[in-house]
């Protein structure tokens, strides 16, 4: 689960499409410009529609939900406001952009805050008050009262209402209401789709869910993301089916401390069954003739029936093939390794750039009005992605040179995913962020062969 609104792209004005965009829902989010700031009535109003003081901290609901409240203080959703890579690059977009679009990405990120009217122009994150800093808080949900758009924070928020769930349990310490979209997937795609004001797609899981069997058969994004445990909703109540609150996607907080060393191994056991599940690799060696080009075919599926792989902010996840072929113990073909800085030899190498003609990337990229790649959206026009959609396959084939006299023939393939990339954690001035980057390996694929 992406989830994070790291970046936003400005610049195009005009809805661009991108090759797998297939969304039904193509109106680009109302705006109010007369500030000369950009505004959506509903995400980024002009004039605060809450006050942040009505919204209540998760330390409060901790004193009957310790449980929940546990959970969630190690997910990425407490981590929303305060990660630092979301902060730098908020920063660098206010600075580039003077303030005129900086409620953007805290329109998922703090809906209480941006609608509070914390989040306006040109502010600080240092000078935002705590309820804006807890993130995508246990209100930020609890006190949703309707979906009413797939995308861009477009739920409303009823902060003096009840508190809602998907459950029909009453509480005699706050008033309660049954809310069945809370266990829908509309309700996640109400943040974890993110489109530019200019129309240009930038995360969409949600819609690839609505295009997958996941979808057909009722299954939403919670059935993996909040599996279900039995247990008590508070101190005191009886056991019933409850919702684990750390919505484990792929992403660990890169602050030291901000999770103990336990959660943290939990969490990292969690992440990697999560990408052990999700795809597959196969590997095989044709036309494997001493003296020739052999033929190396890779074969990537995508286990997830609910959306691509990757998915969510996949123009900063890093998922790609290793393949090393080596003849009698030497190696003769390489694609997918890593520079001596830890970053694939990409256009974005600072030591090896384009130095890996083979590179296998199921990435996205953007590219700008000039048809170069950038890392910054906001200068960007065009967003194409390499994800592979739900249950599907597909196939590549890389030429091997075969010495001749060689004898023995062996390769190794390995399908790679990285959260992050860590040139642009450089770019950052996160040098140490970068080089503590995990690396997960999906799957795996061997070769081996004795040659005539």
């Amino acid at each position: 689960m992406s989830g994070l609104l790291l970046l936003a792209v400005l610049g195009c004005k005009k809805p661009v499409d991108t090759d797998t965009d297939t969304d039904t829902d193509t109106d680009t989010p109302d705006t109010d410009t007369g500030d000369g700031l950009v505004h959506d009535p509903l995400s980024m109003p002009r004039t605060p529609t809450h006050d942040p003081s009505e919204f209540q901290s998760a330390q409060v609901c901790a004193t009957c939900h310790p449980d929940h409240v546990t959970e969630w203080s190690s997910s990425m959703h407490a981590y929303a406001m305060v990660d630092p890579v979301f902060q730098r690059l908020v920063e660098l977009r206010q600075v580039d952009l003077g303030g005129r679009e900086d409620q953007f990405c805290t329109q998922c990120h703090s809906a209480i805050g941006t609608r509070g009217g914390e989040c306006v122009s040109a502010f600080e994150f240092d000078a935002l008050p705590p309820i804006v800093l807890e993130g995508i808080t246990c209100e930020s949900c609890h006190k949703v009262s309707a979906v009413v758009r797939p995308y861009n924070a477009g739920h409303e928020l009823d902060p003096t209402g009840p508190m809602r769930g998907t459950g029909t349990s009453t509480s005699p310490f706050h008033a309660t209401e049954t809310l069945p979209v809370l266990g829908q997937s509309d309700f996640c795609g109400s943040c974890h789709d993110v489109r530019e004001t200019s129309g240009l797609p930038l995360e969409r899981p949600f819609a690839e869910w609505r295009e997958s069997r996941a979808a057909e058969e009722g299954r939403p994004c919670q059935s993996c993301h909040m599996p279900e445990r039995i247990g008590p909703a508070a101190i005191g109540a009886a056991d019933r089916t409850l919702h684990e609150h750390r919505f484990i996607g792929v992403d660990l907080p890169l602050t030291e401390g901000f999770v103990d060393a336990p959660t943290r191994e939990l969490m990292t056991q969690r992440i990697t069954a999560l990408l052990e599940s999700a795809a597959d690799i196969e590997l095989d060696l044709v036309e494997a003739t001493p003296g020739q080009l052999g033929t190396a075919v890779v074969t990537v599926h995508n286990r997830i029936d609910a959306h691509n792989f990757p998915t969510g902010s996949t123009f900063l996840r890093q998922v790609w093939v290793e393949l090393v072929v080596q003849a009698d113990g030497v190696t003769v073909f390489e694609t997918g390794t890593l520079d001596a800085n830890g970053d694939l030899r990409d256009r974005w190498s600072a030591l090896d750039p384009y130095g890996d003609d083979d590179l296998i990337s199921l990435s996205s990229q953007f590219t700008d009005a000039n048809g170069d790649l950038t890392l910054f959206s906001w200068v960007a026009t065009e967003h194409t992605s390499a994800a592979l959609s739900p249950e599907y396959t597909r196939t590549w084939s890389l030429f091997v040179p075969i010495p001749a006299g060689a004898q023995e023939l062996t390769a190794q393939a390995r399908l790679r995913f990285r959260p992050l990339p860590p040139h642009l954690l450089r770019t950052l001035g996160m040098t140490d962020e970068a080089a503590a980057l995990p690396i997960y390996d999906v799957d795996t694929a061997s070769w081996a062969a004795q040659l005539p």
